[in-house]
């Protein structure tokens, strides 16, 4: 009799709302209850679908064919899944952007604006669905850097695509996150894939000891982030993002402990990804070993989620809390810039160089992200989509020069190569000199927004450190580039200068993913505006869920 009353004192509270919601409901016919029930708008999700699905049904199909899948197959079917869930966001940044009043049709039933679904947990904004797009893009380029790669290397078959893909949705999941567990789901499908991708060249022990490192360091950071959503939901009472920000704007803790401790311990977490100083010890090593293929997709991918992230707990959500977060992002972002540039004028291993530059440019995408306004906003996913065609086709360019074995990467193994493959020392430097933020290239616009954003928002001493981080790494470009086009120059190596005699063959899907990441170099560098203006319309937003009202009748 106690069990039982106790089961009816817990069920009372339901009892009373269905009550409640009986009594104000003067539409409803009598006998009818109206009740608030879960809801799904399918479409919001098909972009992490189509990718997480199609991943499973490369390896689910592959493995019918018994190892003789036609050349380029998994390959060419990883771009078509890639470009269908680009194409499917289409219609979301529509709505979001509410297109269908501009061009005078109706492209849904449902309001238009930023909207939420899943419960509340997940959010759609023209922010996310950029990011979503940017991520896509990483995974075309990737898979055609790793096709012909993966057959040299004699590691043809789908894993690598799937893992990909799967990572991918992982990061999906992050950028349209409006809670802190689906933020952590996010992260962990995105990691634990890459992990794999790190050390999946079994033939070389550099990559078996990258992933391994990756690995161990990267549970650590997970182990961080996930007491930090801890100490917030213990600060806060809630781990979604939109009832944490209400809570916020109502009470502003000026001494709590736990809020504090959990903003830097999620800080530490995403950092970590985002391979920002001084969490990056692992990003030369891991660059370094890694299937290079895997490496372009970790600078671009990963990174492009990260910074969702960051984005959507910092500057959305703790919008009001500034002055306990902006410091941190402060330090981090000087941190990266001056330590990723000046400790990668020293290396003498080109995917080490194009590391610790990654750590370098992670500080400029930081000092947007600092600025926490709309203008910072804009520069942060500017940045990223330039950054995901100018880092992909460097570390493509690397992939042809790395040789069978993956291992010429020495700054000596580039001299000559001006002489014997033209084409490839001509992108390459196109991609390194907007690396370094020449005029005329889109990297030159990604960096004068962020400087610009941090400046707007009076943080001008972080903006002049990043000017003088500039001229540090256009050293760092200008090593490469007079290697490749000059017999002579310092490259940190005794011994006899080699150079490349033999012509670079290069792959068709290769030439393809180089050539889009130069064009879109240089054509976002000669009209920026075309990026420039949905830059600005990608705004993040926290939308509360509007839970629908079903009636269900008792006849």
């Amino acid at each position: 009799m106690i069990a039982l009353g106790s089961i009816l004192a817990q069920t009372q509270p339901l009892t009373d709302a269905l009550v409640g919601a009986a009594s104000t409901s003067g539409s409803a016919s009598e006998g009818t209850v109206s009740l608030a029930g879960p809801s799904v708008d399918w479409s919001a999700l098909l972009p992490m679908l189509i990718l997480l699905v199609g991943g499973l049904l490369v390896l689910t199909f592959s493995s019918f064919l018994r190892g003789k899948a036609p050349r380029g197959l998994f390959s060419t079917v990883t771009v078509a899944i890639a470009v269908a869930a680009a194409i499917s966001a289409v219609p979301l940044w529509a709505r979001v952007q509410n297109w269908s009043s501009l061009l005078g049709w109706e492209l849904s039933p449902s309001q238009p604006g930023p909207f939420s679904t899943v419960g509340g947990a997940v959010g759609i904004d023209g922010f996310g669905i950029f990011v979503i797009i940017t991520l896509c893009a990483g995974v075309i380029l990737a898979a055609l850097l790793a096709n012909a790669y993966l057959r040299r290397e004699d590691m043809e078959g789908p894993e690598f695509y799937v893992l990909m893909l799967i990572s991918a949705a992982g990061g999906v999941i992050m950028a349209m996150s409006n809670d802190l567990i689906v933020l952590f789901i996010g992260l962990e499908t995105l990691s634990i894939a890459v992990y794999v991708m790190a050390g999946m060249h079994l033939r070389r022990s550099q990559s078996q000891e990258s992933g391994m490192k990756y690995f161990i360091l990267g549970a650590f950071s997970s182990a961080f982030f996930l007491y930090g959503i801890a100490m917030i939901y213990g600060a806060t009472g809630s781990t979604n993002l939109v009832e944490i920000k209400n809570f916020m704007a109502q009470v502003v803790p000026v001494q709590n402990g736990l809020l504090l401790i959990g903003l830097g311990l999620l800080l530490v977490g995403l950092a970590f990804k985002v391979s920002a100083v001084p969490f990056h010890a692992w990003s030369p090593d891991v660059y370094d070993g890694a299937p290079t293929p895997a490496v372009a997709w970790m600078a671009a991918g990963v990174k492009a989620a990260a910074f969702a992230g960051l984005v959507r707990i910092f500057v959305l959500t703790f919008s009001n809390y500034g002055s306990t977060w902006k410091p941190m992002i402060y330090a981090l972002a000087i941190l990266s810039m001056v330590v990723g540039a000046a400790l990668a004028i020293v290396q003498s291993n080109v995917k080490r160089m194009l590391a610790y530059s990654s750590i370098s440019h992670a500080g400029f995408i930081l000092m947007a992200v600092q600025a926490g306004s709309e203008q910072g906003n804009s520069a942060t996913v500017f940045y990223l989509a330039v950054y995901t065609f100018m880092v992909a086709g460097s570390f493509g360019i690397a992939t042809l020069v790395g040789g069978r074995g993956d291992g010429n990467h020495q700054l000596s193994d580039y001299k000559g190569l001006s002489r014997s493959n033209p084409q490839l020392a001509i992108a390459f430097t196109i991609l390194l000199l907007a690396q370094a933020g020449i005029p005329f290239t889109a990297g030159f616009f990604a960096k004068f927004y962020a400087i610009t954003a941090a400046v707007n928002a009076h943080s001008t001493p972080l903006a002049i450190v990043a000017m003088v981080s500039a001229v540090i790494s256009a050293f760092l470009y200008l090593r490469v580039i007079v290697a490749m086009f000059m017999s002579g120059g310092d490259d940190g190596n005794d011994g006899p200068e080699p150079a490349h005699s033999t012509r670079i063959r290069i792959p068709l899907s290769a030439g393809i993913a180089l050539t889009i990441c130069v064009v879109v170099t240089i054509g976002y560098g000669i009209v920026p505006d075309l990026l420039v203006n949905p830059a600005r319309d990608a705004q993040p937003a926290l939308v509360q869920f509007e839970r629908p009202i079903t009636s269900i009748s008792n006849r």
